[in-house]
This record gives C-alpha cells, structure tokens and sequence, in this order.
C-alpha cells in the first residue's frame, strides 16, 4: 500500500516523496489536487490501484502484456512503476493503443537491461522515469517518448547496439543478479513452448576449476588461463541444463554426448554446441557474437527515423553553449573553481555540470548546487530549505524570497581552497538530499 501511494505521488506530482513523509504529501495533494470531491479523488485511486496491481501480480488476459509484466518484475523495475501508471492510463482514456503501451513497456524494459549490461550507474533512474512524463507530447505521442530516450546522455544513456553487444559480449553475466531472467529470455525467445528456467540450472560449458584437466588445457591451448579467466562467466561459455552436476568438470565432447548432453538437449542455447567437436576461445567469441545479435532483437534500441527526431534535436540545438570562459573568471577565481569541481564531480559519476549563462550549476536530475564567479569568490546556492541545513561553522546565509541566481534558500561563499571541506559539508548535505 505505502509503495503505490509513493508512486501515484510520484506520477501525479512528477517528484519523489521522501520514504517516511508519503501520509503527509499525500494529505497535501488531497488539499490541492485537481479533483473536486473526494469521491473523484477515490476513483483516481482505484483506477490507478488496478493498472498497479495488474503490473505487480503479472496479470492481463493479453497472453504479451502478461510475459511483459513477467520481466518488468523480474528485473525489479519498480523505478519505472510512476511512468507505467501514466502510459497505462492514457491506454485505457484511448491516447493510445494497446500495441502503443506494449512497445513503451518493451522500450522501458530495454533501457533498464541495457544500462545494467553496460554497468551504468543506477541511482538516476527514479528521477529519469519521474520526470518522463514531462517530455510527452500528445500530439506526437510514441515519438516523444522514443526521441526522450535517444537524447539521453552521460549517466541518463540509452547505450545503443554497438556499446550494447560489446558489453553483451564482455560482460560478467554469472555475477549478474538478472542472469536468469537474461538467459530464459535468449532462450524462450520466439519459441512457442517456452521453457521454464525453475526447471534447469546454469552450466558453464568451460568448467570454472582453475585446476582443468589435460583435455581442457588441449582444446584451449597454451594461453589457457588466461582465456578461463576472460571468458569463464560471459554469455558465450553459458549456458542452461538439467544435468548441471552430472557434466561437473568433464571434457567437452563428454558433456556433448553423455546421457543428456548437448546432443540430446533440445534447448534452443545449446543448437551452436552440437556441431563442435571442441570448445575454444574462437567457439565462445562466435557463440558470443549470436547470442548478443538475438539479444539486439529481444531488447531493442528505439527506432526513429531522422526526420522524426529532428523537431526534438531542434530544441536541443537552439539552447546557446557556454563554456567556463564565458564567465569573468581570473588565475585566482579558477584556481578556487576547479578546486570545488573536482570535489563536487567526485561525488557520484552520476553528477552532471551544466554551464549556464549566468551560473555552473551540478545537478542529478535537478540541481543541487549552483555556482556564481564573482571578482575575488565564488558564490554558491544550495537547493535547500534553510530550515533544512545542519550549519556547525555558521557559514551559510538565509536567502529565502531574495532574488538570485542560482536555485535554493541557501547562499554561502567559497573565498579560499582552505575552505573547500567547510564548503563540501554543505553542498554534501543537498547531493544526498537528492539522491536519495
């Protein structure tokens, strides 16, 4: 109950409630919300509170909603939930089709995967799918939303299909906690008598003994440590079985043709193995190379055309470009600058700087700081309540309601290097705010 208040605020209000304050944000929305009468608010609720559970409990008559559900819960996306409650509603008030819905669930469930393979920090996500809605246009429904992916950069990245296979190919899938849901989909992909994956177990096809056998060390030649400790868990060498503790360590062309071997498998995963009479660093990177081709399919990259992407491009393109020299900086001033960037930017690499016309300001999904160059300092706005800050050094200064650049109640001044953890302290307090 608390998690689907907390993302119907979040749809509704396009912000996060903190974890513990979800009762009282509540009751505020009530107080102004766009409803009339309770009664309207209730069936809000209750509309919302089935396209909710429906997602949770995997349930839909559509036989591809439901598998769609399946992964959005394997693959815990509960981040994207406030978004899906939006899309879901405008399916059902008919803004768009249900082959609409499906293909945004497809696109939300590629990005989450994607990013995970490419080992992309995850802590933006929540402020990513909050703040999607935003960028729809319903006019152009299906292209704002797939152009609101390509446009991603840095930490907020849609990795495309060639930094999606070479991490594909590379990555530690073993290690992954999605490694299941990853290899069930490769396999049950276009097949109409899909497998349950409860009913098998992961078998690396080179064994993860360091001590292998003379046969193993033949097969993968004089650099065979090395090829064992590069590919040992990537998708190549995985594979699935049901006979995971009878093949152990064995040789290959005897887990190839023992009483349920590769050759009896009926596994669409194991069809490249049967026709080898070995298994080398070749076979794994060829093995590789398909599965993440298959996987381009099952997870896909948006598809726009560029015509269809220009009027979003437009907008990018119009914002003028500044650069630190566009403010009055001098030696003394960078020095105090670079100083404070370097330990704002090491604070996540999720952290972006964006130099405005007249500020830097250093944002997750909104800014937490901003900085002004002055002649001899530097003047920093923290975006937060005074009320909200812990101040031991009695360094910051209530600006509420004065006008300033910059975002935030809070002003102090940074006027030596010798006062950058003075300063950090503070800015620290905003980032984390943030972030969580």
């Amino acid at each position: 109950m608390d998690s689907f208040f907390r993302h119907y605020l979040t749809m509704k209000l396009t912000r996060i409630p903190k974890q513990g304050r979800v009762y009282e944000e509540f009751k505020l929305y009530h107080l102004n919300c766009e409803f009339g009468t309770i009664r309207e608010l209730c069936q809000d609720l209750l509309n919302y509170a089935k396209f909710y559970t429906d997602i949770v409990f995997k349930r839909s008559n559509n036989a591809e909603l439901k598998r769609l559900y399946e992964d959005i819960v394997d693959l815990r996306m509960e981040v994207s939930y406030p978004f899906l409650l939006k899309v879901h509603n405008d399916c059902a008030e008919g803004t768009i089709t249900e082959d609409n819905l499906k293909e945004i669930l497809r696109l939300c469930i590629s990005y989450v995967l994607r990013r995970s393979i490419c080992d992309i920090p995850t802590n933006s996500m929540n402020k990513t799918f909050a703040t999607l809605r935003n960028s729809i246009r319903p006019d152009d429904y299906m292209n704002s939303v797939k152009a609101f992916f390509v446009l991603q950069d840095t930490y907020k990245e849609f990795p495309d299909n060639d930094k999606f296979v070479a991490a594909f190919m590379s990555r530690d899938i073993y290690t992954m906690r999605a490694r299941n849901y990853i290899l069930s989909r490769l396999e049950n992909f276009g097949n109409k008598a899909p497998i349950i994956i409860e009913n098998y177990t992961i078998e690396h096809i080179m064994p993860q003994n360091t001590s292998l056998s003379p046969e193993w060390q033949h097969d993968l030649g004089v650099n065979w440590k090395e090829i064992q400790k590069t590919y040992i868990h990537t998708i190549g060498n995985l594979t699935l079985t049901a006979y995971n503790s009878e093949m152990s360590d064995r040789p290959f062309m005897d887990k190839m043709n023992m009483p349920g071997g590769f050759k009896e498998s009926a596994l669409r995963l194991n069809a490249y193995l049967v026709k080898l009479t070995e298994w080398n660093e070749d076979h794994i990177k060829e093995r590789a190379q398909q599965l993440a081709a298959k996987a381009v399919q099952i997870w896909p990259y948006p598809s726009l055309t560029n015509a269809e992407l220009a009027p979003y491009t437009a907008e990018e393109k119009s914002a003028p470009k500044y650069t630190l020299e566009t403010y009055d900086i001098n030696a003394f001033t960078k020095i105090l600058f670079e100083t404070l960037d370097r330990r704002i930017m090491n604070l996540s690499p999720a952290v972006k700087r964006e130099y405005k016309k007249l500020y830097i300001a250093y944002k997750l999904d909104t800014n937490f700081v901003d900085i002004v160059v002055q002649k001899q300092r530097l003047r920093i706005s923290v975006n937060m309540k005074f009320f909200e800050v812990y101040d031991p050094n009695g360094i910051c200064r209530d600006v509420t309601g004065l006008g300033r650049w910059g975002n935030g109640d809070v002003e102090l001044f940074m006027e030596h290097t010798s006062d950058i953890d003075r300063v950090m302290e503070i800015i620290e307090q905003s980032y984390k705010l943030q972030a969580d």
